[in-house]
């Protein structure tokens, strides 16, 4: 362990696989850091990857570069660094090992990009993360602030959607952490964990109608479906405050680590907004980096439209989406549970995947047939004696058309029994394991941006 200049880095363990830490010494100067400090994290960073060691950061100071020591032409140039002393590489980062990040405290300047090139951050309630705390914010451009107004948790939940998971004390933070690593390899070369837990790999879904019923305009919550299929009911849900309308967790299903993307209509009817999308690609590049295998749950009646998502670039958002989809080398598995409308249907993975299934009362279509008929059939139905009578014909009709059986007999998809979903998931996993007997990816995600 080496601990001086506001940085403690060494070696550990974490449930007996290596480690390399860093932490901020809050007690030296804030847990700043002068030119030498940053070396050193650096040259801890460089071993981790060789090395094939996680890299995990426990950051809880006012800021990453020192006043004055490094103010001045002299600091900012010195020795191939950017601003405040860090490597010009810091930033060139392709996903070999797993990163994750703590904001423990009130964390502004370093910690936060720390954070943003991490695989994964969880943050203490009442901490903060921000490019800027509020004593410069307000001598820059004169904004009176307070940390948790500027960078809170709240905000990080509600808008920014740039932490993982949030804890409400140090040691849940822990506990949180290895629960992430838990699921993840070492490095990029190897396969993660298998953990036998068990839980049966072939075991039926027991009252699934309880939780998913055949209305498809009812909400449920998909936590519940989901935690009724993986292992035990055990998995770790990502950036769960944010872009709600999608749920992306690790979990297990016979004792295989996987990486589920599901709607959730307990949310925007289970629509991806903008901040979806961008949490999807996310969780594509952490799985497809550490071959982690997919499994989508889809139940998507589109994606969420309004002005407010075309001022946020929702076809841009939407473009990078797919392009991501389509550079996935890990397994993917699809079933799709009720609804696939529109190009919800290709952003929820289902027909790009390795292979894929759906429940009989899914209903797949272009949009929702009851919507679908307005915009056909609308202006003549006006003119129509018995205007209900004629539409409720014609969404027999179109809800006949949109089963699932027509897209079987034109397309490799299996209509699987609701009961049998964890098993289906399981067999399609052991069939693409193949007899290369692991998971390893390409990895073409591993140099995508987190964030867009």
């Amino acid at each position: 362990v080496s601990a001086a200049n506001g940085r403690i880095i060494g070696m550990g363990a974490v449930d007996g696989r290596r480690v390399a830490i860093e932490a901020q010494d809050n007690t030296e100067l804030g847990g700043s850091g002068d030119l030498y400090a940053h070396h050193k994290v650096a040259q801890l960073v460089r071993m981790a990857n060789e090395r094939g060691y996680p890299i995990v950061r426990l950051m809880d100071g006012i800021g990453g570069a020192r006043l004055p020591e490094q103010m001045g032409s002299r600091g900012m140039v010195h020795d191939k660094n950017i601003g405040g002393g860090m490597p010009d590489d810091m930033f060139q980062v392709t996903r070999q090992t797993p990163r994750v990040t703590a904001i423990l405290g009130e964390c502004f300047g370093e910690p936060s990009w720390n954070a943003s090139q991490s695989d994964f951050v969880v943050m203490v309630k009442g901490g903060a993360m921000g490019a800027a705390g509020p004593r410069i914010i307000r001598e820059a451009i004169g904004e009176n602030i307070t940390p948790q107004e500027l960078a809170g948790w709240e905000i990080h939940a509600k808008y920014t959607g740039q932490i993982g998971a949030f804890a409400e004390d140090e040691a849940e933070a822990f506990r949180i952490i290895k629960k992430f690593l838990s699921f993840m390899p070492s490095h990029n070369g190897e396969e993660a964990p298998f953990l036998d837990s068990g839980d049966p790999p072939l075991r039926k879904l027991e009252k699934v109608d309880k939780i998913i019923t055949d209305q498809l305009n009812r909400g449920y919550d998909m936590h519940r479906f989901i935690k009724m299929l993986v292992d035990n009911g055990d998995y770790l849900s990502i950036k769960d405050y944010w872009g709600r309308g999608v749920t992306t967790c690790l979990g297990r299903i016979g004792g295989m680590a996987v990486g589920i993307i599901a709607n959730n209509p307990l949310y925007n009817a289970g629509a991806p907004d903008v901040a979806a999308t961008e949490k999807e690609v996310h969780f594509l590049c952490l799985c497809d980096s550490f071959n982690i295998p997919i499994v989508w749950l889809a139940d998507v009646p589109g994606m969420f439209p309004g002005t407010d998502s075309e001022k946020l670039k929702l076809p841009t958002k939407i473009t990078t989406l797919l392009q991501a989809i389509g550079l996935v080398t890990v397994p993917k598995v699809g079933v799709l549970l009720r609804k696939a409308y529109g190009i919800g249907w290709r952003c929820m993975g289902i027909s790009q995947d390795d292979m894929y299934a759906a429940w009989p009362i899914a209903s797949i279509s272009f949009v929702d047939p009851a919507t679908g008929i307005e915009l056909v059939y609308g202006r003549k139905m006006a003119n129509t004696p018995d205007r209900a009578g004629e539409k409720a014909r014609l969404l027999k009709e179109w809800s006949v058309d949109s089963a699932p059986w027509g897209a079987a007999a034109t397309k490799p998809l299996e209509v699987i029994d609701p009961a049998d979903t964890r098993k289906w998931i399981y067999e399609a996993l052991i069939i693409l394991r193949g007899n290369r007997k692991n998971f390893i990816g390409k990895h073409q995600l591993a140099t995508w941006p987190g964030g867009f």
